[in-house]
């Protein structure tokens, strides 16, 4: 062989010969750690905790990347199609690395001296995007291609093409085919047609230049090339290929955001909770709550559940990262009635009626000063994270009920705006199981942070009343047709005498009524007398906390008047005791929790009590149906025409600054609070929870009984215990009718 020929060989062989070495050190760990048998077997990738409801609809998302995994199962043929025909047409035929477009790619740029990219087969670009290495070009280049031979050694082409899709960014903060689907299509991939696929699959290539929101046009020629590349494959004819390339994309564009979607609050107090440290003594006031918070750390498995759960290598779960499936008890359909009563009423009767109070009187916060005044807004500014310009009028984008507003105003003006919107909350409970079906802390979780279902807590008014009267039916001996005169009532205290009085301008005509006539009608004096009978304070607060209600009562006689601060969240579940025969079940809004892989982490059950008897608990459910009936929330049945048999309860703190109402039927207890954000904003007048929250409550049921899915009727009864006794009482000179209910052996029946 002639030294020329040598040579040729030589500097043909060389190249190869240096890749081999490069490979060989490469894989030696020579440029750094490559994955290992362990890692590719577990992936570390961002993915997104997912939220169900109970009806498996996804509520939402924790994330850092908003990415969610599929199976190859769940992959349509069409996205397949697009994919490999797109990216990687001999896919099927190599290890994971494609020599001949490699070769192509080194000839055109090498012989022809074009600038070349492509040459990547799709297990190599999943290497990068799992792998990432940040080094010299071309050892970066040679670990992916080992680590794709090793991608290809470990998994089928299936689960490759899987979990490619699974890692793409394809823009709008959306990780993952599912999370594209649903954010671009509102659909899952499993429900994408051809163009939808091959759009998606042309957004993988340039995020931002094809993405069909903000450039379309783009997006729409590079979804044309990738069904023409399908085409050319044979998976399309030309005849549908010129028939889908005609066709507009069809957006229902839904970007994922912790700020957007449904049971926005709720999921913000499921993290918190989740999330929640071990309570310690000075986060608490007083000693009770803290108390309480620690038996619920103690014993509520969901309450701190992060810190209380190791994954199997010892680490932390990490809500953001670990693709956790949380598994609520939410109804998707009852949460979507919630917020859409909710708003609805603050837009078409509360929010109207404040502002003509404002246009009226130009008075916003009551009876404050002007040094009150200006503390609350100076509160405001320090806490909104703006700093100086607040006098110089600004173009700004101001929220209200009836949408988003362009306007140019004052920063300091756009806080007291944001101070004359009235807030809302609504909470539904199911009393036989204590699972929350829907969960709403306020109008607007983008504008309005903070949740008055739970974190809130405002005077309950008169919803406290039932209580105080289960008290007087079960410790007292007292019965709903127990004479009571009505007369002012004063008690002696410790300190000075009390004596209520009423909500409204009343004359006390001393006449002899039923002891629940003073529930019906909500008069204070009828409540006093029953304490008087109590004579003690510190008995009755311990009642009513066994009851359901968490937070601290003062045990002074006025607590019956509903004095103490409570939340919504726990108001609504202490009722849930009245339909679930005298047992207090303490809410649930988790099922259970599963990793990634679908594996059973956790489940939950609830805590119950025996709180008080089967019948005590039916006598005040009789009283509640009467306040219905005719007295207070009559207007349930005049106005919203309700039927069946409900219960409830109004409350108004004083000065109308808080608006309650709560009701029950024998599948769904729930209740709606509605307040000003601070408490010297809120009517003048026509401000009682049967004006203002009362209206939430039944929108919200009609619309729960018109949708016959949820199997919640008008027909629906409470069940009668054993034992029980129906109250008919009689007004001044009647007897009242007491009637036993009937009990049968069911062997015999």
């Amino acid at each position: 062989m002639s030294r020329g020929v040598k040579l040729f060989w030589i500097v043909i062989a060389t190249p190869f010969v240096v890749v081999l070495v490069l490979l060989g050190l490469t894989a030696l760990g020579a440029f750094g750690k490559l994955p290992t048998f362990e890692e590719l077997e577990n992936p570390r990738s961002n993915l997104a905790t997912e939220i169900f409801s109970e009806d498996g609809k996804t509520l939402g998302t924790f994330y850092v990347e908003n990415r969610t995994f599929v199976d190859y199962s769940e992959l349509t043929p069409d996205i397949i199609a697009a994919l490999v025909d797109t990216e990687d047409v001999r896919f099927y035929g190599h290890s994971g690395i494609d020599f001949i477009s490699l070769a192509r790619v080194a000839f055109r740029t090498v012989g022809l001296g074009q600038s070349q990219g492509g040459g990547s087969t799709i297990t190599q670009q999943l290497a990068k995007n799992l792998f990432q290495r940040k080094g010299w070009i071309v050892t970066d280049k040679l670990k992916e291609w080992i680590t794709a031979i090793k991608l290809e050694y470990n998994y089928t082409k299936e689960e490759i093409i899987a979990m490619y899709l699974n890692t793409v960014f394809y823009g709008s903060n959306a990780y993952g085919i599912k999370s594209a689907a649903h954010t671009f299509f509102n659909k899952t991939p499993s429900e994408l047609n051809i163009q939808e696929s091959a759009t998606l699959v042309g957004v993988v290539n340039a995020q931002t230049r094809y993405n069909p929101v903000s450039n379309y046009d783009n997006s729409l020629a590079r979804r044309n090339t990738v069904m023409r590349r399908m085409q050319q494959q044979g998976y399309i004819t030309r005849a549908q290929y010129d028939s889908l390339a005609a066709l507009p994309i069809e957006l229902d564009y839904n970007p994922v955001s912790h700020d957007e979607g449904s049971g926005t609050y709720f999921r913000e107090m499921l993290r918190l909770v989740m999330q929640a440290e071990k309570p310690t003594r000075r986060q608490f006031l007083n000693g009770y709550d803290y108390e309480y918070a620690l038996h619920r750390w103690e014993n509520n498995p969901l309450y701190g559940w992060i810190h209380k759960n190791k994954k199997a290598d010892g680490t932390p779960y990490n809500i953001y990262r670990d693709g956790l499936k949380i598994y609520t008890t939410i109804n998707a359909s009852m949460q979507r009635y919630a917020e859409e009563a909710v708003t609805e009423r603050l837009r078409n009767d509360i929010q109207p009626y404040m502002d003509n109070q404002f246009r009226r009187t130009g008075v916003v916060f009551q009876d404050q000063t002007p040094e009150q005044i200006n503390r609350i807004i100076a509160n405001a500014m320090r806490y909104s994270g703006r700093e100086g310009g607040w006098d110089t009028p600004t173009p700004m984008r101001l929220f209200t009920y009836r949408g988003l507003r362009d306007t140019v105003i004052t920063p300091r003006d756009s806080i007291i705006h944001f101070k004359k919107l009235m807030r809302a909350s609504f909470v539904a409970i199911e009393p036989q199981t204590g699972s929350v079906r829907a969960y709403v802390g306020g109008p607007n979780f983008r504008y309005f942070k903070y949740d008055n279902a739970s974190q809130g807590k405002r005077q309950c008014g008169s919803t406290i009343k039932p209580f105080v009267y289960t008290f007087a039916f079960s410790q007292l001996g007292l019965d709903p047709c127990t004479p009571v005169p009505d007369l002012p009532v004063t008690i002696e205290t410790y300190s000075e005498p009390w004596s209520p009085k009423e909500a409204s301008n009343v004359d006390y005509d001393g006449v002899m009524h039923p002891l629940k006539w003073g529930l019906q009608h909500s008069r204070n004096n009828y409540t006093a007398w029953i304490m008087k009978q109590a004579k003690s304070p510190v008995a009755v607060a311990d009642f009513i906390h066994n009851m359901g209600i968490r937070s601290y009562i003062d045990p002074v006689h006025a607590l019956a008047l509903g004095t103490m601060d409570v939340s919504l969240f726990e108001l609504v579940g202490a009722y849930t005791t009245f339909a679930n025969k005298g047992v207090n079940t303490e809410p649930i809004f988790v099922m259970r929790i599963e990793d990634r892989q679908g594996n059973l982490i956790s489940s939950f059950l609830p805590e119950t009590t025996d709180a008080i008897s089967e019948t005590t608990a039916y006598t005040t459910l009789q009283v509640l149906q009467d306040v219905v009936s005719g007295g207070t929330a009559g207007r349930l049945r005049w106005q919203w025409g309700f039927t069946g048999e409900m219960g409830g309860k109004t409350g108004t703190s004083q000065e109308n600054r808080d608006a309650w109402f709560v009701g029950v039927t024998p599948n769904l207890v729930a209740g709606a609070w509605a307040g000003g954000e601070d408490q010297s904003v809120h009517p003048r007048t026509a401000g009682e929870g049967s004006v203002i929250a009362m209206p939430i409550y039944a929108e919200f049921m009609r619309r729960v009984y018109a949708d016959e899915r949820l199997g919640i009727s008008q027909a629906d009864r409470f069940e009668v215990p054993p034992g029980a006794i129906y109250y008919d009482c009689r007004e001044v000179g009647e007897m009242p009718t007491y009637r036993q209910s009937q009990t049968y052996d069911e062997f015999f029946d």
